[in-house]
């Protein structure tokens, strides 16, 4: 009797420890140091993460299986240029929305689709940009954006903000 009890304390000790180590290895979200509101004209906002490195901004939103409509990806770029972005690895439909250093929008690319076949397409804009807001697919549309728009974000101590 007392060696099952044994047992049964040791292997609801093992679950305990497995567990709390999945938790603490799982990624449960980003670091609230890299997530953002960003404020549309209608008075609507998003939760954006930041992709502010090489690395983010080359992972950006690939293998998510489904963007929330409250949720985004807001890449930072240190300076303005004419930055492409395509689909690679991206499993949902996005809306790619292009802003200057102002955070006035130059460029949306509507329900671009994921990629399916190398080689992946390029969506840009013609002018240079120092933002690039990523949403899920129909968002831009829902929340009335156009070209000319200005978006309201503040970014953590330590971005420029040029």
């Amino acid at each position: 009797m007392r060696t099952i009890f044994v047992k049964r304390i040791a292997g609801a000790a093992l679950i305990t420890v497995g567990v709390t180590g999945l938790l603490l290895c799982a990624k449960v979200g980003p670091s609230p140091d890299k997530v953002i509101k960003v404020f549309f004209p209608n008075g609507t906002s998003v939760t954006a993460e930041l992709a502010m490195t090489d690395t983010d901004r080359a992972r950006g939103l690939m293998f998510r299986e489904k963007v929330p409509a409250d949720q985004g990806m807001l890449f930072v770029f240190e300076e303005e240029g004419r930055h492409s972005f395509w689909m690679k690895n991206t499993k949902v439909y996005l809306d790619m929305i292009w802003l200057d250093s102002g955070r006035r929008i130059i460029h949306i690319e509507r329900m671009v689709p994921p990629c399916v076949a190398d080689p992946c397409p390029s969506y840009g804009p013609q002018l240079a940009a120092r933002f690039v807001l990523e949403l899920k697919g129909g968002e831009a549309e829902v929340r009335g954006l156009s070209v000319g728009d200005r978006l309201e974000f503040v970014l953590p101590p330590g971005v420029s903000s040029r």
